[in-house]
């Protein structure tokens, strides 16, 4: 296996899920990827693992029962082991990590301490912190020597005040067990943002941002002269926005009326509020975005008003952060559907006539599969607001991450108590 080697080379950028398991080989010095891939259905009976290296496609059906480690071991002796420059070139790995509750405002190099963090945050995502613990552990087993940084999607976020992340319950749930609104998709919140001010060709600390990251998980940031001052997602990723089968926002009394008067125990709650809600429960239908745009064009009532729906909640958060920001200087669209769904954009954007936003039709529906740029419209009297899509890149964030700390190793940050603010 690899020892630990010069600092100039690729990262391995791991995110590992409950049952699948992406990776991908980054330049960090420029984001371009010389391998991806993804093991999927990994603890289940046929779990495979896909990958595109040089351009080429492949895939591969793994053991029955598979998991995280031999998803990297695959990786390394049938991908890699075959790419002798490749192999020896990754410097560094990167594991994106959902939750570091207020442990972390930064990335950080993996040591027994920041394992033991992450394991405290367990709690917090049952079905990803534990995911990510595997993947440390097989990428220890895998790569030993190689240095390992933890890029925190909760990290961004924690620059958030009071006002925005304590909830009003008694103030002792938050001081005794940590419940306040966390946040997450704050690595692609903060790339968007970053990349946004450069195309205004002004610094991030320059320039307020409203980041919209729309995919089946969705999120919503206002961010400040660089930093997150306030974002939808709360203690889980299950608040906020309706998202593809997460409810999102819901009335407290609800919970209490599905127990209480519906008789549905806990793991039936849970199961419907993150399972079987948000599209595919509005619609009955699905949770893909791109299946209910085709059925609502065709008439079906469900996929309509699911599509409508998701984009109303998005329109009135988008408004709400104008009054959370000073001044907004861009609107960003990202994430898959952000990225790519025109309709979605055009939908959110029509409802925001009060606040001078309009599109440009031809710019939005150019702007797919990987395209970046404006979509607004500079007609009809004053030039709307900028609107931007921008394709987000979260594994170049943490490739970025790895390089920098390790390159900085007797200066590599730790964990940091922020206090929440």
């Amino acid at each position: 296996m690899p020892d630990k080697r010069a600092n100039s080379g690729q990262v391995l950028v791991l995110n590992c899920g409950s049952s699948s398991l992406k990776f991908a080989l980054i330049d960090p010095r420029n984001g371009d990827a010389s391998l991806g891939g993804l093991g999927d259905a990994l603890g289940h009976s046929a779990p495979t693992v896909s990958w595109n290296i040089g351009g080429e496609k492949h895939s591969a059906p793994l053991k029955e029962g598979a998991k995280h480690t031999e998803v990297i071991e695959f990786v390394v002796n049938h991908i890699l082991s075959g790419q002798g420059t490749l192999l020896q070139a990754i410097s560094a790995i990167g594991h994106r990590v959902v939750h570091g509750g207020e442990k972390f405002s930064h990335s950080v190099r993996i040591n027994d301490q920041v394992i033991r963090a992450i394991q405290d945050c367990v709690a917090l995502a049952p079905l990803h912190n534990p995911a990510h613990l595997q993947g440390i552990e097989a990428a220890t087993k895998a790569f030993p020597g190689l240095p390992q940084v933890a890029v925190f999607d909760t990290a961004f976020h924690q620059t958030m005040p009071r006002q925005a992340y304590i909830y009003a319950l008694p103030y002792e749930l938050y001081t005794e067990h940590g419940i306040r609104r966390y946040g997450m998709h704050g690595t692609s919140h903060r790339f968007v943002s970053e990349r946004a001010a450069a195309i205004l060709g002004k610094a991030s600390t320059d320039v307020n941002i409203i980041s919209a990251h729309l995919g089946n998980g969705a999120s919503i940031a206002a961010i400040q002269a660089g930093k997150s001052v306030d974002t939808s997602m709360g203690l889980t990723p299950l608040e906020g926005l309706v998202m593809g089968t997460r409810c999102g926002d819901i009335d407290p009394g609800l919970l209490l009326h599905l127990g209480v008067r519906l008789d549905y125990c806990l793991k039936e709650i849970n199961d419907l509020l993150n399972k079987k809600s948000g599209l595919l429960g509005i619609s009955q239908l699905s949770n893909d975005c791109r299946a209910l745009e085709q059925a609502a064009s065709e008439g079906h009532q469900g996929a309509q008003l699911a599509l409508e729906i998701f984009c109303y909640r998005l329109a009135k958060y988008i408004a709400s952060y104008h009054g959370v920001l000073s001044k907004v200087d861009a609107l960003v669209f990202t994430g898959g559907i952000g990225e790519n769904s025109a309709f979605i954009r055009e939908n959110v954007v029509s409802r925001l006539g009060g606040l001078g936003y309009q599109t440009n039709q031809a710019r939005n529906l150019e702007k797919r599969f990987g395209a970046e740029g404006h979509i607004e419209s500079a007609t009809n009297g004053a030039p709307s607001p900028t609107i931007l899509v921008i394709p987000t890149n979260e594994e170049w964030v943490i490739a970025r991450d790895a390089a920098q700390i390790i390159e900085g190793d007797n200066s590599t940050p730790s964990a940091q108590s922020t206090g929440g603010g």
